[in-house]
């Protein structure tokens, strides 16, 4: 029976290529989450008014791949220290967050943030929030890593993020 994992790691477009090369991970949709409009636009959310973080959605079979699992490769393939930040993407739609689905998503997410906080220099500041209604984000922003690698920002930012990510986690990959 497939689990559903909401994470907010920065731009949509590097978490998703992340997170789509995991065997057991089924879909991986870029959306938004946790703001007070409904169905609201990318350029909405990039005004800060919205109270949206950038994230993706992950379906995902637990018996291939566990919540703990997605959420070492989530801290470990973005910045979670930094408050509303994520390298040059700066705002409050690039939060780290976690949505979490239910009270072991929870319980899991406060466990492997007090595991991996030594592992950073400065304190994880990621959000620990409840479940709050995915909007989907317009389909231009979907597979947009796998639809424009030779795009400026794919080619600085979420290439070289890639590659790091396959060299640590090759034993969870495709």
């Amino acid at each position: 029976m497939k689990e559903t994992a909401v994470l907010g790691g920065g731009c949509f477009w590097c978490t998703e290529g992340v997170f789509q090369a995991l065997r057991g991970v089924e879909s991986v949709v870029p959306g938004y989450c946790g703001g007070h409009v409904d169905e609201p636009t990318y350029e909405q959310v990039c005004s800060k008014q919205t109270g949206h973080i950038e994230v993706v959605r992950v379906e995902f079979d637990p018996e291939v791949i566990s919540f703990r699992d997605l959420l070492n490769v989530f801290f470990l393939t973005h910045d979670p220290t930094t408050p509303d930040r994520q390298g040059a993407d700066v705002g409050p739609q690039y939060a780290s967050a976690i949505f979490c689905q239910n009270e072991e998503q929870r319980r899991l997410a406060f466990e492997v943030i007090e595991e991996l906080q030594a592992e950073f220099d400065q304190p994880i500041v990621t959000h620990v929030l409840d479940s709050s209604t995915f909007w989907p984000a317009e389909s231009y922003h979907h597979n947009y890593f796998a639809r424009n690698p030779n795009q400026g920002y794919c080619q600085m930012v979420i290439a070289p993020k890639l590659h790091k990510f396959r060299q640590r986690f090759q034993a969870l990959l495709e």
